[in-house]
């Protein structure tokens, strides 16, 4: 049983969970959003109010489009949602972080570790590096520390 509990405690599981159940209510809330509003607003232009009852007859069979344009609309909603509210934000945060860490970390010349930027020995294979040159700029223009601190700044 300690195993069991130790699975089910895990944070990986819970973290799953709760994103099923908080999915489940969002699903919900969506849905209710497109019966409530999208539809309406759509039939207000286009005369139809709800489209589950859109079917067609062929032969002896049923088909109920209607369903699967109110599905179609639900998906477009949640994910439009999901981008702008998740995947745009993380995404942002992501390339803000990679700036960071460019703005304060170099290679080693020797190893091609990440060792900080104003660093004069590396971490890892112990070389020595040449410091950052306060006022000499490079070929390229500023120097890296007046890079460095002025990605810091921004």
């Amino acid at each position: 049983m300690s195993g069991f509990r130790k699975f089910l405690l895990r944070g990986n599981l819970l973290d799953l969970a709760l994103a099923v159940v908080v999915g489940v209510a969002f699903n919900s809330l969506v849905q209710a959003l497109i019966r409530g509003l999208i539809t309406p607003l759509i039939a207000a232009a286009g005369g139809q109010h709800d489209f589950s009852s859109l079917e067609f007859h062929f032969h002896t069979s049923t088909f109920r489009y209607g369903i699967v344009i109110n599905t179609v609309i639900s998906f477009v909603v949640i994910m439009t949602v999901v981008y702008y509210l998740l995947v745009a934000p993380a995404t942002k945060l992501m390339l803000l972080a990679d700036n960071r860490k460019a703005a304060t970390e170099r290679p080693c010349p020797e190893c091609l570790s990440d060792i900080p930027a104003a660093a004069k020995r590396c971490r890892f294979c112990t070389a020595e590096v040449t410091p950052l040159a306060e006022d000499v700029p490079d070929q390229a223009g500023p120097t890296l520390r007046n890079r460095i601190t002025s990605r810091l700044r921004s």
